[in-house]
């Protein structure tokens, strides 16, 4: 199988690809925040939604809540 000729361009231009993998995702993120839902959900029961709490959470926020979320689903009898 061929190497793809983006991922060739990126690895040459490390530079170019970073900065346009920050700009799109930056675009993006605007255009999910303008919607005015951020919702997360972990194995189908809802852990956040923006639209009940008014507010993005802060990564560091997020990140506490989904290691929670995870202890309590891999040890259920403790």
């Amino acid at each position: 199988m061929e190497t793809p000729s983006l991922f060739n361009w990126a690895t040459e231009n490390k530079i170019y690809a970073c900065l346009m993998v920050f700009f799109i995702s930056n675009a993006i993120e605007g255009q999910m925040i303008s919607t005015g839902a951020f919702e997360v959900t972990f194995n189908d029961v809802p852990v956040w939604s923006k639209l009940e709490t008014g507010r993005i959470p802060q990564p560091n926020e997020m990140f506490q809540i989904i290691e929670n979320h995870m202890r309590l689903y891999t040890n259920p009898g403790q």
